[in-house]
């Protein structure tokens, strides 16, 4: 919800009624002179009757729409969507490779802070918006959570190297850390060798910036709404030349690690879900990487007794 409700030009308004039929929240209804009127004291602030209006007499003060992007020049004119195609937009999908060996370039923040601008782009349930971007803008911002990472897996490793610890956790916990042990724990006891042993970093895979996506454990779907926004922002990165990776395992670390919290100055509501290393690329690809083969499911519901319901019966 947000704090502001949507106000209504008496004058602008031609009683054309589309601002009442796209309200989610339907709070809007027409007065006995035919002009839309607020009938509750709280809204989702989706925006839809401010955007749909075409006499522009619907707005909400509470909402913005110029971006003020930085490096990035935003049509704002008309939100006709006529000249989208499908072709470039599937091309920057297939193009957007993940970075595992990226240049010390730095970032600049304006580029960081535009990307976390155009993640709130994406849906959220009941609009909550409820994401916040945390920006790491420099190397050593990323190298002191790299740090902390790193130490909640060497004790974890620890703990997974010893066979009595497994048993004692698959018992009290299930079996989680027995299936870390057979899945991660020689490859995260190398990254933690390359770490501490030869300055490698094999977690952020040397990239000179980071951007913490997390969001409100309040909000009706929060990691829904984390990653949709990751995805604008991936997306958005591969069109202005910046790499990234998704680096799962901080995400993980930070599940059972206060001190990550306290470094990123987490509110205590809040629960971070996709952590993405930003830089420039080492390595750029010739073509198109291949993806398996996909055979949709095709589902179609016969129309029984079973699953149908009637005014006189429920369904069984």
């Amino acid at each position: 919800m947000v704090d502001a409700l949507p106000v209504i030009d008496q004058e602008r308004c031609t009683s054309c009624g589309l601002c009442i039929d796209i309200c989610p929240d339907r709070i809007l209804a027409a007065d006995a002179g035919g002009i839309p009127a607020v009938t509750a004291d709280s809204c989702m602030g989706c925006g839809h009757c401010a955007a749909v209006c075409p006499a522009e007499a619907v707005s909400m003060s509470g909402l913005i729409t110029d971006f003020e992007l930085i490096n990035v020049s935003a049509p704002l004119a008309s939100a006709s969507r006529e000249n989208l195609e499908t072709g470039p937009l599937l091309h920057l999908m297939r193009s957007r490779r993940s970075c595992r060996a990226f240049k010390p370039d730095h970032v600049k923040l304006s580029l960081l802070t535009d990307l976390a601008r155009i993640g709130t782009t994406a849906p959220s349930g009941t609009n909550c918006q409820g994401w916040q971007f945390i920006l790491l803008p420099e190397r050593r911002d990323v190298l002191a959570l790299g740090e902390l990472t790193a130490q909640f897996y060497r004790r974890l490793n620890r703990r997974a190297a010893n066979p009595m610890y497994r048993l004692a956790a698959r018992l009290f916990y299930g079996g989680r850390l027995e299936n870390y042990y057979h899945r991660y724990y020689r490859t995260v006891k190398k990254g933690l060798a390359d770490w501490y042993e030869k300055g490698r970093d094999r977690l952020f895979h040397g990239a000179p910036a980071a951007i913490v996506v997390a969001a409100d454990s309040s909000s009706s779907c929060p990691g829904e709404d984390a990653l949709l926004a990751t995805q604008n922002m991936l997306l958005a990165a591969e069109s202005m030349g910046i790499a990234t990776c998704l680096i799962g395992f901080v995400v993980e670390a930070a599940k059972h690690d206060q001190k990550i919290a306290e470094l990123l100055r987490l509110g205590s509501s809040e629960t971070i879900y996709s952590v993405i290393g930003c830089g420039y690329a080492v390595h750029s690809f010739k073509r198109y990487a291949g993806r398996k083969a996909v055979s949709p499911r095709i589902v179609t519901i016969e129309q029984s007794e079973r699953y149908v319901t009637s005014d006189k019966k429920a369904v069984k």
